[in-house]
């Protein structure tokens, strides 16, 4: 997982460099240099499986882009991934991830995982965004 957050990050702040005119082959360069904020939050959550899904995507999608389907690890499990503005402005790329679990009868586990990329101010865009969208999808 963490080799394609760190791609996914770098892509995203090479466009971002490239969008306001600067070199975006040296920003991916030195994004996969900087350091990473990463921030984890297990939810259990009272619905069913199906259900949660479908709210965890529901929450994810309006809050970011989704990206390349992540492969799946089982029937019981599902990956939905998305990247968020974070940081100053929401400037800053944040990749999400959240994993759900079916749970014991009708309860799901959902990680939820936020990784963003850290200049030389701590913005601690991981954590914050983790929070944010862990507080949408606790019922």
């Amino acid at each position: 997982m963490d080799e394609r957050e760190d791609e996914l990050l770098a892509d995203e702040l090479a466009a971002l460099a490239a969008v306001a005119g600067g070199w975006g082959g040296l920003t991916r360069f030195v994004a996969k240099l900087m350091r990473k904020s990463v921030h984890e939050i297990d939810l259990v959550v009272a619905l069913s499986f199906e259900d949660t899904v479908e709210r965890v995507a529901h929450v994810l999608g309006r809050a970011g882009r989704r990206t390349d389907p992540v492969s799946e690890t089982g029937e019981d499990q599902r990956t939905i991934r998305v990247v968020v503005g974070g940081g100053f402005g929401g400037m800053n790329p944040v990749v999400v991830t959240a994993l759900v679990t079916k749970g014991e009868a009708a309860t799901s586990q959902v990680r939820l995982r936020a990784a963003a990329k850290e200049g030389l101010i701590r913005q601690r865009a991981g954590e914050r965004t983790a929070t944010r969208l862990a507080a949408l999808l606790d019922m």
